[in-house]
């Protein structure tokens, strides 16, 4: 094959699983948008439909384990394509929910489809470019969560039209990718290197075992870097800019427009950077640049304030994980890398789970003021990933599908 060719294939490895967390992601940021649309039409409590958000977080360890294993098993194009199509379809059951039980169950089973996505479509991204494209490609990577909510926060505009299901079942437009996916993504070159197209059961335990405080760390690190993401992202629409604020409809979608376009600039500058700085300096760095913004984002009183601070947040949230395809990949064990880096980030998910709920709750007793809530986990978590990540390894030389790396 041309070198030509290869390029061509590796750019088209690099769209498909950034528009996969891309659309992943929309699909599961539509919920932050409609929470009180929710509660008023099941005639519950916003705290009671959080549990949506914390199930859905909850069950994306199962997802990322189910289809990581068979990601090592048969590949990391197949198994995309089928996790992409099973998040469609649960998606778009959810606007079908007649109760909120069954709305409840429908998010978890699509919990285990998102979870699922993110650790094949970055071992296959990160198995398939060269080793200088790693840091920038770590930053596009990633940008697909932003760019994902940036899609929900555009699709709420029609709200009033759609209503939260119809707004649900337009979220099963992602299906369409796997159409793109078979016709142009090819299998990961490291994989088929390997030729590990029957893993034996017992092998991830054993490996895991093997690489068990690395498993620890990197559990206990995505732990936190999902209270960062989750803890300044889910409330802040519905809950902190419309509950508490009693903004508008147009000026929370402006401000939601606002701060992800800052999230997407985030994780590309520092995934670039990392490829200089290396991994650890570029998280730490972006992490420690949060604190001084914490007041402008959570304690400002008007939109223009709250839309600066909220921007200038999540470029530094996205930036810090805009790192972390990269260097979790980079620091996975080689012969479970479908599974190690989706199982821990989602692990981590599992243990941040309870995070909405958890400001609900302090919000509450605080008369439905969120900004404690939000500026307290905030500035909690980006000490402990600076502490975390500067103690920790990295990896920014590894080898993968048998090529070298080249110079930064």
């Amino acid at each position: 094959m041309s070198e030509t060719e290869t390029r061509r294939q590796q750019r088209h490895v690099v769209a498909a699983c950034y528009l996969g967390w891309t659309l992943d992601a929309f699909d599961f940021f539509i919920m932050v948008f409609v929470l009180r649309d929710i509660a008023a039409s099941f005639a519950s409590s916003l705290t009671a439909i959080t549990w949506a958000i914390t199930l859905t977080l909850a069950m994306r360890p199962v997802g990322a384990f189910i289809f990581g294993r068979i990601a090592d098993r048969i590949g990391r194009r197949p198994t995309l394509m089928a996790n992409v199509l099973m998040y469609s379809v649960l998606e778009f059951a959810s606007g079908f929910a007649p109760t909120l039980t069954v709305f409840i169950l429908l998010r978890g089973l699509y919990g285990i489809a998102m979870g699922g996505e993110w650790g094949v479509g970055a071992s296959l991204t990160m198995e398939s470019v060269p080793a200088r494209w790693r840091g920038t490609v770590s930053g596009i990577l990633q940008a697909g969560y932003p760019s994902g909510y940036l899609l929900a926060s555009l699709l709420y505009i029609a709200q009033p039209w759609l209503g939260w299901r119809g707004m649900f079942m337009v979220g099963a437009a992602p299906a369409l990718l796997v159409l793109y996916i078979r016709r142009n993504v090819p299998e990961s070159p490291d994989w088929q290197a390997r030729g590990k197209r029957a893993t034996p059961s017992a092998a991830f335990g054993t490996i895991l075992r093997r690489h068990l405080p690395l498993t620890i760390y990197a559990v206990v690190l995505m732990t936190a870097f999902n209270f960062f993401s989750h803890g300044t992202q889910d409330l802040y629409p519905s809950a902190f800019l419309g509950g508490q604020h009693k903004l508008s409809h147009g000026s929370i979608v402006s401000i939601a427009i606002i701060y992800n376009i800052g999230a997407i600039l985030g994780g590309l500058a520092f995934g670039t950077l990392s490829q200089f700085i290396g991994r650890r300096a570029a998280i730490v760095l972006a992490a420690l640049l949060s604190l001084p913004v914490i007041y402008l984002w959570a304690f400002s009183v008007t939109p223009v304030n709250l839309a600066l601070g909220a921007f200038l947040m999540q470029i530094c949230v996205q930036g810090a994980w805009g790192v972390i395809p990269a260097h979790l990949n980079e620091i996975s064990p080689p012969d479970i890398r479908g599974t190690f880096p989706g199982v821990t980030y989602q692990l981590g998910n599992l243990l941040a789970a309870g995070n909405a709920t958890i400001q609900s709750m302090i919000a509450d007793h605080m008369n439905h003021n969120y900004s404690w809530a939000l500026a307290g986990v905030a500035g909690t978590v980006a000490i402990v990933i600076a502490i975390l990540i500067g103690f920790g390894r990295e990896a920014r030389d590894m080898r993968m599908g048998g090529e070298p790396v080249s110079a930064r």
